[in-house]
């Protein structure tokens, strides 16, 4: 069922799918700065229910919907979606050095099929500057759960991603709340999707050795593809069950369906694919694993099956970029008013 859009949000429709983008987050923070800002985005946007905190991977939210990564990848608009509701936000993909991305264009709309083509090569300023942005808390931001997703830079020779990965764990470590380690990094010409179990094993190891010297415990999860074989996803499920790895995040975008297209398709095209992965997840490690349902979540009842199919979680991305930000509000009441609960 598609849902109704109000009418800024066909008025960003005009713009091509980057520049509407970048002029939300720029109204976001306008109406954050003013004197009443912050409590105009509560007033109008935020969750009016409590019903909905739960505790996932040990950490307490305060609803399970949230922003997944790109969507504020250097961290810029922490304290205006932290009032707006949002249960948690995504930050990244955060790389060691910034990555400019690809030439612009570089997001486009497939109009006929609400959804996205993603081909931006996750450009992000770079660990320095996102990490001075998560370490400047504020009491709007104080209680907002952010969680790092940590790529690559296009440019990196294989023998030294695993080293690029660690860096920005360590370094990221104390300032946020859980990592996702992206393992589809599928939006640049040069693309790295690890499928492979010790492809795998060798980027998230290295991070559970420095975790085990840490006094805090930050969570780690992987970020799958919605392309991998059955075959695959019984690798990571393995992996999980059988690792010191908390959960998973399913799906990123779909090279698949891009046909021969450069980047990757995000939005309705990916809806029904992205739960089936999360459904097969769940049931392959008996319920008992968080998962981070993303990918394809446009609507309240996209993501009202997104929890039903098993997910602990929910972020959100193209959903919020052609729907609007209301999607939170009118999403956590459907929920509410259905008393739906997840499994973890």
């Amino acid at each position: 069922m598609a849902m109704r859009r109000s009418l800024f949000q066909h008025i960003l429709r005009i713009f091509p799918a980057e520049v509407a983008h970048n002029i939300r987050l720029g109204m976001l923070r306008f109406v954050g700065a003013l004197p009443l800002g912050k409590w105009y985005l509560r007033r109008t946007l935020a969750p009016r229910t409590n019903s909905l905190e739960r505790e996932v991977m040990g950490i307490h939210f305060q609803n399970p919907i949230g922003i997944a990564a790109g969507f504020d990848p250097n961290g810029d608009h922490l304290t205006e979606l932290a009032s707006t509701g949002f249960g948690f936000v995504e930050i990244g993909s955060v790389t060691p050095r910034p990555q400019p991305g690809t030439p612009r264009p570089r997001l486009s709309r497939i109009r006929k099929r609400n959804s996205l083509l993603n081909n931006s090569g996750a450009p992000n300023l770079g660990l320095e500057y996102v990490m001075r942005n998560v370490r400047r808390r504020n009491k709007f931001t104080r209680n907002l759960v952010i969680g790092c997703n940590i790529g690559k830079l296009t440019t990196t020779p294989p023998k030294n991603i695993v080293k690029e990965y660690l860096r920005v764990f360590r370094n990221m470590y104390q300032y946020v709340d859980f990592f996702v380690v992206n393992l589809s990094c599928n939006t640049a010409a040069k693309q790295f999707v690890p499928r492979t179990r010790e492809e795998i094993l060798s980027l998230i190891e290295p991070m559970f050795e420095f975790r085990r010297g840490q006094l805090d415990y930050r969570p780690i999860l992987v970020k799958i593809s919605p392309d991998m074989t059955q075959e695959e996803l019984d690798i990571v499920v393995s992996i999980l069950i059988e690792t010191p790895l908390d959960g998973i995040e399913a799906v990123s975008g779909s090279t698949a369906l891009a046909n021969e297209e450069r980047g990757a398709v995000c939005g309705a095209m990916l809806t029904e694919r992205a739960l089936e992965v999360v459904r097969y997840v769940a049931q392959r490690s008996d319920y008992n694993y968080p998962i981070i349902g993303s990918g394809g979540m446009m609507t309240p009842e996209d993501i009202e099956r997104m929890f039903e199919a098993g997910a602990s979680l929910v972020a959100l991305s193209s959903g919020v970029r052609e729907n609007g930000l209301k999607l939170l509000r009118r999403t956590t009441k459907r929920i509410a008013s259905k008393n739906l609960t997840t499994r973890r």
